[in-house]
């Protein structure tokens, strides 16, 4: 299988576990401010990269006490399906499409199989947590492929 890291020059999270005291929002802007976002249709990690940028919010939960996934989910905002197996459907649809035009790519269907791999691993996972129903189900494309 291949690394999941790819290097050390990612930022790291603040140390703190409570609210900077710099930060002037008290909890209730915080959650319209992640509310007025979320409608807007940013999804849950570009809200967080807005927070960050725009408004100086290092961190929502020290702040609110809830994740931003939390309080979406409480006001009936929350993606049906987790962003980051959303983002991995995308990218087997792309490289499917890619290998559909170049039928003799063979890294890009030994590609195909490991964001498949990761796929599977992620719906157990997320079936297990209760985030999604028991029922959903992936199906591979290799074979339609192959």
């Amino acid at each position: 299988m291949p690394k999941k890291e790819k290097g050390r020059s990612h930022s790291t999270r603040p140390v703190g576990k409570r609210a900077p005291s710099w930060c002037k929002y008290t909890p209730d802007e915080v959650v319209a401010l992640v509310i007025k976002l979320a409608k807007e249709g940013n999804p849950p990690s570009k809200i967080g990269v807005i927070l960050r940028d725009q408004y100086g919010i290092p961190l929502v939960k020290p702040i609110v006490g809830k994740g931003i996934v939390e309080i979406l989910r409480e006001n009936g905002l929350a993606p049906k399906i987790p962003e980051d197996l959303e983002n991995l459907l995308k990218k087997v649809a792309r490289i499917s499409a890619h290998l559909q035009k170049n039928k003799k790519d063979k890294h890009n269907k030994r590609a195909l199989q490991l964001v498949e791999a990761k796929i599977h691993r992620l719906s157990e996972y997320y079936k297990e947590k209760g985030i999604l129903p028991l029922n959903w189900e992936y199906k591979t494309v290799v074979a339609s492929i192959a």
